[in-house]
C-alpha cells in the first residue's frame, strides 16, 4: 500500500493581515482532513527591495500603486501571531508550517520548533538559507518552480554542504558535498523536492508532472507537487505517479482581495480534494496482480469451464464437435480442451454437463 500522502493547505497570505483569518484558515485546513496548514514568514524589507517590481499576477489582482515591498509589508506575520498560529493548530490536531523567507526568518521558525521546513520555488537559488536550513538538522520540503534539473541538482549540493560543510563555500564544494555517498544519503532520508509550475493559476497543460518522476529518478529523493492549476486533477495525477506531498493553495473566498486568492481553492473544495486524494491512494493498491476480494465471488460467474455440446455416451470418443466453453467456471478450464479432444467419456453426458 502506498503511504499517505502528506497534504499541505497553503495558507499562504490569503489570511490578507488578518490573525482572525489566519485563525479560521487553521480551522478550514483541519475540517477538510488536510496534515498541515502552511503560512509564510518573512521581514518585508529583507524579502524584497523598494525597486522590485510585482509579478504580473500580483499587479493583476493588487494593482499597480502599491509597490511589491508596500504590499508584503502588509502581510507579515509577527512573532506573537506565529505562536498563536501554532497553538491553534495543536489544538485542532494539524501540523503548523511556514515558508521562511530570509535566514531571520528561519531562525524564527526553528527557534518555535517548527517540525519541518518548506521553501519557495524563489529560494531554490538561495544558497546562503539553504545550508542554514540544512543545519538545522530538520526535514526540508524544496519547490523547484522555474527551475532546471541542472539548479535542482545545485540546491541539493548547497544543502548537502550545509549538513556537512567542507571548507569553505563555493559551488566546487557544494558539488563535492552532493556526490559524496555522505551527501546522498542525507538527501535521500530529510529532503523532498516539490515540482512546481511558478504562475498563479497556472495552466494545466504547462504541469509537466513528469518532471516530477524525472527528479526522483535522477537524484533519488522523495518527490511531490506543489500546485497552482484550477481544480483538482492535476494533483491527483501527481498522486498516481508517486508524489508524496501536495501543496494547495487555500483560501476563505476566491474573491477576497489579494494576490493568491484567485490561484486558490475554497474549503469545501479542499475538504474535496483530500478525499480524492485518499481515494487515489487506495486505488494504487499493492501493484500485485492477483484477485482482489471483492473480485473472488464473481470468478465463477464470469469465467468459463468446459462443458458437453451435445449427448455423449459412455465410452464414446469425444471430438471437437461434443465440446462447448460456457459459463459457469469452476470445472475444467478452456486451456485444457485440447487435452480432452481424443479420450474416451468415462460416463454418459447430457448437454451442458461439465466435463470431468
Amino acid at each position: 500500500m502506498k503511504p499517505s500522502t502528506f497534504v499541505i493547505a497553503e495558507a499562504g497570505v490569503n489570511h490578507n493581515g488578518s490573525l482572525e483569518r489566519a485563525h479560521q484558515l487553521v480551522d478550514a485546513a483541519a475540517a477538510a482532513g488536510a496534515d498541515a496548514v502552511k503560512f509564510q514568514t518573512f521581514k518585508a524589507a529583507r524579502l524584497a527591495s523598494a525597486a522590485a517590481p510585482k509579478a504580473a499576477y500580483q499587479a493583476r489582482e493588487t494593482g499597480v500603486a502599491q509597490s511589491q515591498l508596500e504590499m508584503l509589508s502588509a502581510l507579515e506575520l509577527s512573532e506573537p501571531a506565529h505562536v498563536e498560529l501554532m497553538r491553534h493548530c495543536a489544538d485542532r490536531g494539524i501540523e503548523f508550517l511556514s515558508s521562511p523567507f530570509d535566514e531571520e526568518s528561519l531562525a524564527l521558525l526553528i527557534k518555535l520548533g517548527v517540525k519541518r521546513l518548506k521553501f519557495g520555488s524563489g529560494e531554490l537559488t538561495n544558497a546562503p538559507i539553504l545550508i542554514a536550513a540544512a543545519r538545522s538538522g530538520k526535514p526540508l520540503l524544496v519547490s523547484t518552480g522555474m527551475a532546471t534539473l541542472a539548479e535542482v541538482e545545485d540546491a541539493l549540493g548547497a544543502l548537502s554542504f550545509g549538513h556537512a560543510p567542507a571548507g569553505a563555500p563555493s559551488r566546487a564544494a557544494f558539488a563535492a558535498a552532493w556526490a559524496s555517498p555522505q551527501g546522498r544519503e542525507w538527501a535521500r532520508s530529510n529532503v523532498t523536492l516539490l515540482h512546481c509550475t511558478t504562475e498563479y493559476p497556472s495552466p494545466a497543460d504547462e504541469s509537466n508532472l513528469r518532471a516530477m518522476q524525472t527528479m526522483r529518478e535522477r537524484f533519488g529523493v522523495a518527490v511531490g507537487y506543489s500546485d497552482h492549476t484550477v481544480g483538482e486533477a492535476v494533483c491527483l495525477a501527481a498522486v498516481a505517479l508517486g508524489a508524496t506531498v501536495i501543496e494547495k493553495h487555500v483560501t476563505l473566498d476566491r474573491s477576497l482581495p489579494g494576490p493568491d486568492h484567485k490561484a486558490s481553492i475554497e474549503p469545501a473544495e479542499l475538504e474535496h480534494l483530500v478525499t480524492g486524494i485518499r481515494m487515489v491512494e487506495a486505488a494504487l493498491g499493492t501493484g500485485v496482480k492477483a484477485p482482489v476480494p471483492a473480485e473472488i465471488p464473481n470468478i465463477a460467474i464470469a469465467r468459463k469451464s468446459i462443458v458437453a455440446a451435445m449427448a455423449i455416451a459412455k465410452g464414446e470418443r469425444i471430438t471437437e464437435q461434443h465440446l462447448a466453453v460456457k459459463r459457469p467456471g469452476g470445472g475444467r478450464s478452456p486451456f485444457e480442451l485440447w487435452d480432452v479432444i481424443g479420450t474416451v467419456a468415462t460416463r454418459d453426458y447430457r448437454i451442458d454437463d461439465p466435463i470431468e
